[in-house]
């Protein structure tokens, strides 16, 4: 591969790593095409970006990048390397539990950046998918800030609208 090549692939992986706030860096050594092929159309479907990169430009891209130091990353680049571009931090990890290979664990899971972390080693997988978005972190709070309301809300009604009903229900409560 050309020089020139090489420099438009590291620039182009460091734009798509901008352009994502997750990303996933999955090892898929000893996949079938169809097993490839598989995973592909699932990502395709859940809007995740599947890109297998080679490990010295994906590092060159990462150095390339000053405003995150992906240095606790470098380890994980051996192998076979595909990564997972996404919006959604849970989203790749859920893929990965569904399409995964009972018995090999391919593809399996080499290390993530999510939600500003980074997550080393396939023993995180678990804590990747429990993660849940800001908009569902704002969602819950939300739901518990309107809680109290709602009970003040349906004491008022369930005392048929009078002062004695809607005291008697504070008070039992």
């Amino acid at each position: 591969m050309r020089k020139e090549d090489k420099g438009l692939i590291i620039e182009q992986l460091a734009s798509s790593l901008g352009q994502y706030e997750h990303f996933y860096l999955v090892d898929t050594t000893a996949m079938n095409s169809a097993d490839t092929s598989a995973l592909r159309r699932a990502c395709y479907k859940k809007e995740v970006k599947l890109v297998v990169v080679k490990n010295s430009l994906l590092r060159k891209a990462f150095e390339s990048i000053s405003e995150v130091d992906y240095s606790p990353l470098f380890d994980t680049l051996t192998g076979t390397t595909a990564i997972m571009l996404t919006h959604s931090a849970s989203l790749p990890a859920k893929l990965i539990k569904e399409v995964a290979n009972k018995k090999t664990g391919i593809p399996a899971l080499k290390a993530a950046y999510a939600e500003e972390s980074f997550y080393v080693g396939a023993e995180h997988l678990d804590t990747l998918v429990s993660i849940k978005s800001k908009d569902e972190v704002i969602a819950d709070i939300v739901a518990l800030l309107q809680s109290p309301a709602k009970n003040v809300i349906s004491a008022l009604k369930s005392g048929g609208d009078t002062i004695h009903g809607v005291l008697k229900t504070l008070g039992d409560k």
